[in-house]
């Protein structure tokens, strides 16, 4: 019997190690997921902004040589 709560203990242990390892991956990937939300934000602003200023998008602008 000894044995098998030894097991067991061991496997629990593991199972506590992998639970930690992957809430540290959670907790990274949810602080890159607020800083790009805040970038693409950023982002959405300073189009916005020029838009707002009557700057064409570059795309829709002519050439210099025409």
């Amino acid at each position: 019997m000894s044995a098998a709560r030894d097991d067991l203990e061991i496997h629990l242990a593991h199972l506590t190690r992998t639970v930690d390892e992957l809430s540290e991956v959670v907790a990274r990937q949810d602080r890159e997921i607020a800083r790009l939300t805040a970038r693409v934000e950023m982002l959405m602003q300073r189009e916005a902004d020029r838009v707002a200023a009557g700057d064409a998008p570059a795309a829709d602008q002519k050439p210099p040589h025409w």
